[in-house]
């Protein structure tokens, strides 16, 4: 897939950031957040493919990006260090680019690999994240339109990412309703602290090093899944548990076949751990709106050791989630340096030399990816690319809403693994094709 850029301008608020507004300082959550970029990329088949119609979307998008750019000044400005971001409405990159000889069904039919994908956005997504915004228009001669938006993870959460393009297609279509006014109000809930010590880029790998591939779920398997660890649950402690959730099956299938298929026998005393990111808005009390812009997150730590099978890793994984709950909000609010102190104990003694071997797991699920209509119908697809993060597994919902889209990232001699294990290829395919209907 050749992608060649053609055109390179900033796009600036169409009104200026008032003074009292221009130094936007970054919460704890933000100063615990990789500094990499969220990767979207939103497919789109057009009616009209001509020159014009082309150009008068161009358009529509510059001009509604400049102006809801205005809501979200931030993504407008420039980080001056690791503590804010100057709102100087220098606007933010936004690039078009020629997809040569090729059309949006190409990559919707064979599911065209995650490392090409990255081809569609306008950063190097294993880089720092130095501008907030990003937006890459990829228009493939031969027909349709890609658009590939990274937002620093530094700013924002994949919720705030998704609420931001959401506002923006509302007022490319002219809906004002639509639009949803982001509150900045994190830094207050979560002021920022010395993190003296703490490296947020530790998780972070270069490309070349990392593998990540799109599996699909589909919707019965899924569902298979869920009943089977809901079977062995009541089996073995014959209770009334809660049925497992898409993401808590669709995780401890992933993660016992990761095991299966990588554990190395000499190194038994390895423990390997799941964690999941968990959106804290619903655990504060009441809880904050979606539209809470910045970093609400933490991740949740579940020891499969603890459990006798599967479908008590699924029941435990929900309950270890429920953890983080109002009580674990007000002690990261008021006692961050704690967390900070056993945050670093834990990566250090753990991760850094080898002793704990982490499987994360962050969904997408039930987010509001196919919202994105900016007035020529809703995403035929949309995806994400591959990932600067070793061990992570990133779920969205297929178009129907029922089945999961994994991204899988892993180093490449322990992709080769899994995708050697029958038990994980009955269930699962890299190449199946996007449904486009």
């Amino acid at each position: 897939m050749k992608v060649e850029v053609f055109s390179n301008e900033f796009i600036k608020p169409s009104s200026p950031t008032p003074d009292h507004l221009r130094r936007y300082q970054l919460s704890f959550l933000d100063q615990l957040s990789p500094c990499s970029y969220n990767p979207f990329i939103y497919f789109y088949a057009l009616n009209d493919e001509s020159e014009s119609s082309i150009a008068n979307i161009t358009l529509k998008l510059k001009k509604s990006l400049s102006q809801v750019l205005t809501l979200y000044y931030p993504l407008a400005g420039r980080f001056t260090n690791d503590s804010f971001v100057d709102c100087n409405d220098n606007g933010i990159l936004f690039l078009e680019a020629r997809v040569v000889k090729s059309q949006v069904s190409d990559v919707i039919s064979n599911a065209v690999p995650c490392e090409l994908l990255n081809k569609l956005f306008p950063f190097q997504l294993d880089e720092i994240a130095e501008l907030p915004l990003g937006v890459q228009l990829n228009i493939f001669e031969s027909g349709g339109i890609a658009l590939g938006v990274c937002i620093s993870h530094r700013l924002a959460d994949a919720l705030s990412c998704l609420v931001f393009v959401r506002s923006w297609m509302a007022i490319a279509r002219g809906e004002e309703n639509g639009v949803v006014r982001p509150e900045f109000v994190s830094v207050e809930l979560f002021p920022p602290i010395n993190t003296g010590g703490y490296d947020p880029h530790i998780f972070m790998s270069k490309l070349s090093t990392i593998v990540t591939k799109r599996f699909v779920f589909e919707a019965p398997i899924v569902e298979a899944l869920r009943s089977k660890y809901d079977t062995e649950t009541r089996t073995s402690e014959e209770n009334n548990s809660k049925r497992p959730s898409r993401v808590e099956a669709v995780s401890t299938f992933i993660w016992s076949r990761f095991v299966a298929a990588t554990k190395v026998e000499s190194e038994p005393e390895k423990l390997y751990t799941v964690h999941h990111a968990v959106n804290l808005r619903s655990r504060f009390d009441p809880p904050l709106p979606e539209h809470s812009f910045g970093n609400y997150y933490r991740t949740s730590t579940t020891s499969p050791s603890a459990v006798s099978n599967l479908g008590g890793l699924a029941k435990k994984m929900g309950e270890d989630v429920k953890k983080i709950d109002k009580g674990f909000v007000e002690k990261l609010r008021f006692r961050g340096d704690e967390f900070l102190a056993s945050l670093m104990k834990g990566t250090n003694n753990g991760y850094i030399k080898g002793e704990v071997v982490p499987l994360a797991f962050t969904s997408l699920c039930r987010f509001p990816l196919y919202e994105a209509d900016f007035g020529c119908g809703k995403p035929t697809w949309v995806g994400s690319a591959a990932r600067c993060y070793k061990n992570l597994v990133g779920y969205m919902d297929d178009k129907t809403g029922h089945g999961i889209e994994a991204y899988i990232c892993l180093k490449p001699e322990e992709m080769a693994k899994l995708e050697a294990d029958t038990e994980f290829l009955a269930l699962v395919s890299p190449t199946d094709p996007i449904i486009a209907s």
